[in-house]
């Protein structure tokens, strides 16, 4: 087997080994999980805006149960120094008798409104837990997909093992300058170092050779080091 033959198998092999690299970015299992922390990130948006709207309401809730509280207060002293006998006065009984009226009529007002914090706090509450099941539920789904996705790059990385350790194998017999003109043209020219001359065409560019070039190709050595004349690859003539 010629020199460039063996050099045509080092780039089958990394061909080989650029496609699994590929298959492992592009695993569906990955886009999948990416999907899915999206969702989760959009949910937690949602969870984050909701919290706030609820605790928004639980806050205005507790101050109207404060002033609730501090009428309730006023009430009970007001109307304890009503009976106790100490203010014999008309005018004064009249005018305390009146302000637990207004105090009351305010209380009531407060207590309408705490009823109506609590109404609209209640759904929110409901929401922020349907919310917290469907992340556990895509938590749980990620946490799936991500051990699939574990899986399957643990088998394409035993594939790329065994195949680098083939490469490696075969291009030992490889002249170096040959491979470092190789590696050189694979890294400019999207992974394809080397070609085989299929009839007239290079398979690598899959361009045909002009026919003077094509017998200037033919008449060099079987290990001559020929380039293609359309991309400048390595052509391996058979």
């Amino acid at each position: 087997m010629t020199d460039l033959e063996t050099l045509l198998q080092v780039q089958e092999k990394d061909t080989a080994i650029d496609r699994l690299r590929h298959r492992r970015a592009t695993l569906p299992e990955r886009s999948a999980l990416s999907a899915l922390e999206q969702r989760l990130a959009d949910l937690e948006a949602r969870i984050a805006e909701t919290g706030a709207r609820r605790e928004a309401v639980a806050a205005r809730q507790s101050r109207l149960e404060e002033q609730v509280g501090t009428l309730d207060a006023r009430v009970k002293d007001i109307e304890r120094r009503l009976y106790s006998g100490t203010v014999a006065a008309s005018r004064d009984l009249q005018a305390m008798s009146a302000e637990v009226t207004s105090v009351k009529r305010r209380r009531s007002s407060l207590e309408d409104e705490v009823l109506g914090a609590m109404e609209e706090g209640e759904p929110l509450g409901h929401e922020l837990e349907a919310l917290a099941a469907e992340r556990d539920a895509l938590d749980a789904e990620s946490e799936r997909v991500r051990s699939a996705l574990v899986e399957a790059e643990v088998a394409i990385d035993a594939e790329i093992s065994s195949e680098s350790a083939a490469r490696a194998s075969i291009a030992r017999a490889v002249p170096e300058e040959m491979m470092r003109t190789y590696e050189g043209l694979r890294a400019r020219l999207g992974g394809i170092g080397a070609a085989r001359l299929v009839g007239s065409s290079c398979s690598g560019c899959h361009l045909v050779l002009p026919s003077a070039e094509l017998v200037r190709v033919k008449r060099e050595p079987p290990d001559a080091l020929v380039f293609c004349d359309q991309c400048g690859r390595i052509l391996v003539r058979s």
